[in-house]
C-alpha cells in the first residue's frame, strides 16, 4: 500500500469516528461524575457480595435454633389453647356462665 491509500484509509476512519462522536449526547462531560460513580460503586460490588455471602451463612447456621424456637413457640400456643378448650369444656359440663355480679340492694 502506499502512503497515499494509507493517508484515504486514516482519513476515512477518522471521519467515521467523528461521525460517531457527533451522536454522543451533547452533555456527556455532564455525564462524568455519574460514570465514576458507577466505577466506584461496581468496584465496591464483590466486597457487597461477600458480605451478604457471609450473612447469608450465618442465617443458614442459625436454622436449627430457629427449628427449635418455632417448636417452642407452637408447644406454648397448643398449651395455651388446650387450656382454653378444657376451661370451655367444664363450663359447659356445669353449666355456669360467666354471669354479671347482680347490684347490692341499697337502703
Amino acid at each position: 500500500m502506499d502512503l497515499t491509500c494509507t493517508s484515504c484509509i486514516a482519513d476515512t476512519f477518522l471521519l467515521m469516528l467523528q461521525a460517531e462522536l457527533m451522536k454522543l449526547p451533547k452533555s456527556l462531560f455532564a455525564k462524568t461524575s455519574t460514570i465514576k460513580n458507577t466505577e466506584l460503586v461496581l468496584e465496591q460490588l464483590p466486597r457487597v457480595i461477600s458480605s451478604l455471602d457471609a450473612h447469608m451463612d450465618n442465617g443458614l447456621q442459625s436454622v436449627p435454633q430457629l427449628k427449635t424456637v418455632m417448636q417452642l413457640l407452637s408447644n406454648i400456643e397448643n398449651c395455651q389453647l388446650k387450656t382454653l378448650s378444657r376451661d370451655q369444656d367444664i363450663q359447659q359440663e356445669t353449666g355456669s356462665v360467666e354471669q354479671p355480679p347482680k347490684p347490692a340492694n341499697l337502703p
